[in-house]
């Protein structure tokens, strides 16, 4: 949030008024976010909860205080407000939740989508993922495929490939060093499958920057859980 944005405004003849609108944004955009933003309508409204209320009393107290360390709490408080939205949304109808919300949860299927999200590198199979969450191959796939819509690898490739766009906008990395984290062979590996996947090579990416949208940005691969 901009500084000059932050504090309190008053509109009106008073001061005293019973209704307060507070508000943030999230001005970081990419692949992986486009998976969270694709499962939301455009508008929610939320009631009450208690869950919610800690989060913006406190929001609403910090946000007028000018104060050392504003901006590291303001940025956390922001990041719990949002999760916890999403999950009084999401809870409230199990039927408006997208597939990625679901499996996150699921004992055998959650433990295996955090394993290739935060391992991207590894040489996957669907083999060596179920032996890492102790369970069958055929059990994995079917349960996966069930909750996700995408089998096990084909859920790898998709989440490579949403990083490998995010991670070609950091400023100084280079193609092979991006092709080595997602776990890419070479870079005209990684090249070769961006290509197919978005619709524009890897190069022509970078240069439209992060606000240039990805022509494979309506493909409904599932994505990280909270």
């Amino acid at each position: 949030m901009p500084l000059g944005w932050r504090g309190t405004r008053v509109w009106g003849n008073s001061d005293g008024g019973s209704t307060r609108l507070l508000t943030g944004t999230y001005t970081e955009h990419g692949a992986l976010s486009r998976r969270l933003l694709d499962a939301l309508p455009t508008l929610i409204v939320l009631r009450a909860d208690p869950a919610t209320a800690p989060v913006l009393t406190w929001l609403a107290r910090e946000v007028t205080h000018q104060v050392p360390g504003q901006d590291a709490v303001l940025d956390r408080l922001l990041d719990l407000l949002l999760v916890a939205s999403l999950r009084s949304w999401f809870d409230a109808d199990r039927r408006r939740a997208p597939g990625w919300w679901t499996a996150a949860a699921d004992p055998v299927v959650g433990p295996a989508l955090r394993l290739l999200q935060d391992h991207p590198e590894h040489p996957w199979t669907t083999g060596s993922l179920a032996a890492a969450v102790a369970t069958s191959r055929a059990t994995l796939a079917r349960r996966f495929t069930a909750l996700t819509g995408q089998p096990p690898m084909g859920y790898l490739t998709t989440w490579r490939l949403d990083l490998a766009a995010d991670l070609l906008l950091e400023p100084g990395t280079t193609l092979t060093a991006v092709a080595r984290r997602v776990g890419y062979g070479s870079p005209y590996a990684l090249s070769a499958a961006f290509t197919r996947r978005f619709g524009t090579s890897p190069s022509r990416h970078r240069a439209g920057g992060a606000g240039a949208p990805l022509p494979g940005d309506g493909d409904p691969p599932p994505a990280r859980g909270g």
